[in-house]
Order: C-alpha cells, then sequence, then structure tokens
C-alpha cells in the first residue's frame, strides 16, 4: 500500500458502477475459472473484489472466480507461474520482477495516487523537514527500493541522503512508537488512519512533494501468457472488478459491510475499515476527481519507470543492474476495459 508502501516491500522482499455488464455469448458459456491472489491480509485496497463477488458481478459476467488468501509467496510470483491469474500488486513489484524475466504486467489501477508516507512521532522537534532524516535511523523492509526512495527525498530536500537501516518488517511501526528507530514508512489510508483513531502523535512526509514520482500506488497484475490465452476471461474479469470497485466508492456503507462479512473474520474492526473507506473516496484514491478509475496512467507508469533504471533498482534476471531502459510501455494494458 512511489513509495514503497509496508505492504509492497514486504512482498518485494519475500463502466459506471451503476450499469449492469451485459451478458454475452462468453458469459452465458460455463462459468470460467479465475483465481486471484491477495497481496495482504484483507482491506479495503481490496473493497472492489469482495463487493464484484457478493454482488454477483463476475457471476453476471460468467466466471466463477476465487480470491486466494494471503500467503508468504508474493502474489507476483504467483501470477508469473501460473498458479494465479490476476494478483494485487504494487507498481514496483511489477517493475523489478518484469525486469528480471518474470511475466507480469499491471492491468488494472486500483489506487490512483500515492498512499506512502514517511512517518515520524510529533515529538522529534528535531525533524522538521525530510534533510532533518540524515544520519537518523530508518525501520525498514529489507528492499533496495526503500533506501533509494529515502534518499532521493533528503537529497531534494538539501540533505546528504545518509541513513541508518534496520530492518525489522511488520515490527517497524511499534519500533517507532518506542523510539527505537527515528522513522519509517506507513500506508496512510489503513495504518494512517487507523493511527488517527487511536489518536497516536504522529507527523508524515509524502513523497511526490520532494521529487519523487506518484504513483498508482496498488494494482493488480496479470500475465502475458493468461491474457493471450483467455482474452474474453480476462477482460470480463477486470471489467466486472471495475464494477465492484466503483460501487463501493458509490455506496460505501453497505460495501464495507460486504467486505467484513467476506473476510471470515480477519476484518475485527468495523471502524477502521469506514473510515479507511471514507478516506480511499474522499481523497480520490480510487476514483480519480474526474471520475476515472482502473485505468493504468502510462505518464505515472513511465515516470515510475523512468525514476528505478536511473536510480539502479532494476536488476536482470542474473541480478545485474540493467544497462539498457526497457520498454516500459510493455510493462502495462489497459486492452482489457473494452
Amino acid at each position: 500500500m512511489p513509495l514503497l508502501t509496508r505492504r509492497q516491500a514486504l512482498a518485494l522482499t519475500l463502466a459506471s458502477a451503476t450499469l449492469p455488464l451485459a451478458r454475452t455469448a462468453f458469459a452465458a458459456a460455463e462459468p470460467a475459472q479465475v483465481k486471484i491472489a491477495l497481496d495482504w491480509t484483507p482491506n479495503t485496497n481490496h473493497i472492489g473484489l469482495y463487493v464484484a463477488q457478493a454482488k454477483n458481478f463476475y457471476k453476471d459476467a460468467g466466471l466463477d472466480v476465487q480470491i486466494l488468501p494471503y500467503t508468504d509467496t508474493d502474489a507476483g510470483t504467483l501470477v508469473a507461474n501460473g498458479v494465479a491469474d490476476f494478483g494485487i500488486t504494487g507498481p514496483i513489484g511489477v517493475f523489478t520482477q518484469r525486469a528480471a524475466g518474470a511475466d507480469i504486467k499491471s492491468v488494472y489501477a486500483i489506487v490512483q495516487t500515492e498512499t506512502g508516507r514517511v512517518i515520524f512521532n510529533d515529538s522529534r522537534k528535531d525533524i522538521q523537514r525530510p534533510k532533518d532524516l540524515d544520519g537518523k535511523t530508518y525501520g525498514g523492509f529489507g528492499s533496495a527500493w526503500e533506501n533509494a526512495l529515502i534518499s532521493a527525498i533528503i537529497r531534494n530536500d538539501g540533505g546528504e541522503g545518509k541513513i541508518n537501516t534496520v530492518t525489522l518488517g511488520t515490527s517497524a511501526y511499534e519500533a517507532l512508537a518506542s523510539g527505537s528507530v527515528d522513522f519509517t514508512l506507513e500506508v496512510y489510508t489503513w495504518e494512517g488512519i487507523e493511527a488517527q483513531l487511536e489518536k497516536k502523535a504522529v507527523r508524515r512526509f509524502r513523497y511526490s512533494d520532494y521529487g519523487v514520482p506518484d504513483e498508482q500506488t496498488t494494482l493488480i497484475g496479470s500475465s502475458d501468457a493468461y491474457i493471450a490465452k483467455n482474452p474474453e476471461a480476462a477482460k470480463a474479469f477486470i471489467q466486472a472488478t471495475k464494477r465492484g470497485y466503483d460501487y463501493s466508492v458509490d455506496h460505501p456503507d453497505e460495501s464495507a459491510d460486504l467486505l467484513i462479512a467476506g473476510a471470515n473474520g480477519a476484518l475485527t474492526n468495523a471502524d477502521l475499515v469506514k473510515a479507511s473507506l471514507k478516506e480511499l473516496i474522499a481523497g480520490h484514491y480510487l476514483k480519480t476527481a474526474d471520475g476515472k478509475s482502473g485505468l493504468i496512467d502510462p505518464a505515472k507508469t513511465l515516470a515510475l519507470g523512468d525514476f528505478l533504471f536511473a536510480h539502479g533498482i532494476l536488476l536482470d534476471g542474473q541480478g545485474a543492474v540493467l544497462k539498457d531502459k526497457p520498454d516500459f510501455g510493455t510493462y502495462y494494458t489497459n486492452t482489457l476495459f473494452g
């Protein structure tokens, strides 16, 4: 949840809502089996999937969709190896995995703009701007992208970009609270909202305010092999999924309840779910101010790809830094929308 969010970092280290989809000849046939893998335990980034399932949008489209539970295996890896047909991932994961030769590409943008933040305790009066992070200790998740991200933010604010990194994984937030680290990263629309509900005194820096390209933080990925073999099922899935996310924006209370029910006990804090969804809608994360949802933004994709290439984050299958910039236009497709 460019930003490497907490969820993306951990993964790296291991139509309108009101219009029903027409039943086509494809939809009238035997339901097509589709599997989508989650990137984390169920949360509001996944709400459109659960709504589409509960409201029978997938069934209407001639699909039998199985939402695979989160595992230690990255969803992009499951997609690239044909275990899942689609997977929730992030642009950093797609870029790094495809650069290394994996068969994965972005096909749907769930979140339209960055949700990641650099976060630190409000009591730290010595931290007023990113350059104040120079020489301080970062509680991180073990990916090269994190250090490139944070160093760039600090340098773009006039600092040297030198930090001490301690890899902590999911305990980073607790380490921040105890003062064991000076700062970490969060997914604002989930962990940030949770911090507000718990009245934690923290402050944040937004990546794109300091020269890091904005990104569509959470995506759905698929593979060229699956799309080529199952073009109609792929299109039906993406269009029904878009219908689910658009419905969530238009009917937030009902959709939050459907997510909670569909999560089978994984979501116990209804206030957090509803507050998170409210922020996702109000902040135009799920749908842009001009009403766009789902489509991959070519400009954001290319800008992020250029940033990753320039900072030596993209490696080939042998672990060597790419010498030649790839054609980032092949890293995504919007063809499944129509």
